[in-house]
């Protein structure tokens, strides 16, 4: 059967002959060009409508000099990003606001200093509006790159150099101080902490939130051998466990630093004999549903809004592009949202 040939596309020249103006009027009001009465952009809208006529982006670059695409670099690899639910739930947030909003995500991902520049000079070459750019690391040269590129970025986390602002992030430091507050309410004083990679701030943070109530006094127990480092996953969360156990088997609660680093934790304290949480309590940091709500017991943990985050970031880059001034990036340095406690049965 023979196809049907392929009906074409309407033209400018299309639209211009049937709203009865020129092309250049046509192309302004696509565009978003100034310059052209009211009744005029009626009439080329309705022809517009009429017709079909979908603009032609790579034309539109060229006058506009927007590409209506956002870079969203991620400092991880492969294997961790489509592992961790905290990335999908950031990727989600992302992608709503930027398809709102008609503009492309083009996903990057980097595993150490050559993927770093290959990075840089994609966003140096004018393919993309802007950079959306998280879980930076504190020695990664991924901030300058993107700074020398002159293009428009927000960070997710707060950065560990000064200058990758503005940046979104939640209340690490406080939703940890929260967590601990909660375990020492119960009445444990041997507070254990598995931290994240120490070379990401919002581990650092956390860490200090452990420390400013274990060493407040109040009697709780501030050892440096309570202290454990994970890197955020649950493989490390187990191994983080068992060394705390061989150093102090006597804790008697853990705050991880993540709810995939807890979940690890909770399989190394059923394998060791021990109840959650009558002789061990645990708080997570996250609330990945996915995860608290699933481990055995369900895990009680600090919520920070992931997608919300996603979502605010993508808003600000694309309020900048535009000249939109936002009452709530009035903090010229970085948006920072509440976290709040989520109690289950693990502590």
């Amino acid at each position: 059967m023979p196809v049907p040939p392929a009906t074409p596309r309407p033209t400018l020249e299309a639209v211009a002959a049937r709203a009865g103006v020129s092309r250049a009027t046509v192309s302004r009001v696509v565009n978003g060009g100034a310059g052209v009465t009211e009744q005029l952009a009626a009439r080329v809208r309705r022809a517009v409508d009429e017709l079909g006529y979908v603009p032609n982006r790579a034309a539109r670059a060229l006058v506009t000099r927007r590409h209506d695409a956002v870079a969203v670099v991620i400092a991880e690899p492969e294997t961790r990003v489509f592992t961790d639910p905290f990335f999908a739930l950031q990727l989600r947030g992302i992608s709503e606001e930027l398809t709102a909003r008609d503009a492309q995500l083009v996903l990057m991902l980097t595993r150490g200093d050559e993927d770093s520049e290959r990075v840089g000079r994609y966003l140096a070459g004018g393919h993309v509006d802007g950079a959306l750019v998280f879980s930076v690391h504190l020695d990664d040269p991924l901030p300058g790159l993107v700074r020398r590129t002159g293009l428009p970025a927000v960070f997710g986390g707060r950065p560990g150099d000064p200058a990758a602002t503005p940046y979104v992030d939640c209340d690490n430091r406080g939703g940890a101080r929260a967590a601990v507050r909660h375990l020492a309410s119960l009445g444990r004083r041997r507070i254990a902490h598995i931290s994240g990679p120490l070379d990401q701030t919002s581990a650092v943070d956390r860490l200090d939130g452990w420390r400013d109530i274990t060493g407040a006094g109040a009697g709780l127990d501030n050892a440096p051998d309570l202290l454990a480092s994970g890197d955020f996953t649950p493989e490390g969360g187990a191994r983080a466990m068992s060394t705390l156990l061989e150093r102090r088997p006597d804790l008697d609660a853990v705050f991880a630093a993540s709810d995939l680093t807890a979940s690890g934790a909770l399989w190394t304290l059923r394998g060791a004999g021990l109840r959650v949480p009558e002789d061990v309590a645990v708080v997570g940091f996250d609330d990945l549903r996915t995860v608290a709500q699933h481990t055995d017991p369900p895990l009680t943990t600090v919520r920070q809004d992931i997608e919300e985050m996603g979502r605010l970031m993508a808003r600000s880059l694309l309020d900048a592009g535009e000249g939109v001034d936002r009452p709530d990036s009035a903090a010229p340095d970085g948006i920072v949202l509440p976290t709040t406690l989520v109690r289950r049965a693990s502590a």
